[in-house]
């Protein structure tokens, strides 16, 4: 079974995913996929985290070609889904992120779950969890949903967060961390 996690920043979705992965014994994959893709592909694994889940305000994403019709961006995302297909194919995982659900979405043992919280628990939780940054959590959180959403959109031509894409969709401010964990297993 293959459980693909995609969660609005600060919801707590990766911490969600870690639990469930420990609880059921199943490998966890989220900055492990970043250096697979780095051995692998010769991205450098700090261009991988900026630009491997949402389209970076910094890159210049969609924008540099290749001799073969593809962008940077593009040949990152391709490396992506490959290196997903294979942890997946090795058997029982937790992924987080990365259009993971779009990858697998024709596979029979996916479950796919979206974590979301309203603004002020996300707010409350980038604070204490990450600490403080140039930015103030509002932007940060408004900024790194917006690139989620557009990186989605631009690769699976979906719209990020419609529970139409998942089979279970959770509100970790409202249930809490450890619920959801447990929810996502009973889901199973």
């Amino acid at each position: 079974m293959i459980i693909t996690i995609t969660r609005e920043f600060g919801s707590g979705g990766r911490t969600i995913a870690k639990k469930l992965a420990e609880k059921l014994g199943y490998a966890y994959y989220d900055y492990e996929i970043v250096q697979q893709i780095a051995q692998e592909s010769g991205f450098a694994k700090e261009y991988i985290e900026e630009n491997g889940e949402d389209a970076s305000s910094t890159s210049t994403f969609g924008f540099i070609w290749n001799n073969y019709g593809y962008n940077l961006s593009d040949e990152l995302y391709i490396a992506q889904r490959n290196v997903i297909c294979e942890l997946a194919d090795k058997g029982n995982c937790v992924i987080v992120g990365r259009c993971s659900d779009y990858i697998l979405r024709d596979r029979k043992d996916v479950l796919n779950v979206f974590i979301h919280a309203d603004f002020e628990y996300r707010k409350n939780r980038v604070v204490s969890v990450y600490g403080q940054n140039e930015f103030a959590p509002d932007k940060r959180i408004k900024d790194k949903d917006k690139r989620r959403i557009a990186y989605y959109k631009y690769y699976t031509d979906r719209k990020w967060a419609d529970a139409k894409n998942y089979q279970l969709c959770l509100d970790s401010g409202v249930l809490d961390i450890d619920k959801c964990v447990e929810l996502i297993e009973k889901a199973m």
